[in-house]
Order: structure tokens, then sequence, then C-alpha cells
């Protein structure tokens, strides 16, 4: 997946539906990675967009 292809929306109604946006962007703000990870899996995340999404969370600096 190219990181322009990314849809962070399909990742944030994955997590919807098992009820865990709100402890997701816990994670991510508090920069617990295995949390968002662990979120992500059991949200049935593909590894493909976990590995961006965690990606991004490391280079995040206000942008996304």
């Amino acid at each position: 997946m190219e990181e322009s292809d990314f849809e962070g929306t399909l990742v944030l109604e994955k997590l919807a539906e098992i009820n865990k946006l709100d402890a997701f962007f816990e994670a991510i703000d508090s920069d617990d990675f295995d949390r968002a990870k662990a979120l992500m899996k059991r949200a049935g995340v593909d590894a493909e967009t976990l590995a961006m999404v965690l990606k991004k969370m490391h280079a995040a600096d206000g942008k996304h």
C-alpha cells in the first residue's frame, strides 16, 4: 500500500464497530503503540494498514 492510498476512515470504522474508538484515540494521544496495535488487531485491521497507522504514529508531527 502506498502511503498516498492510505484511508484512515476504514480503521476508525472498524474500531467503532467494536466500540473501541475512544480507547484507540487515548492510545494515540499517549503514544501507546502496543495498545493501539492490539486494538487494531482486535478490530480486524489488516497487517498492512496496521503497519501504516503505526508508521504515522511514529512520524506524527501534528499533521496526522
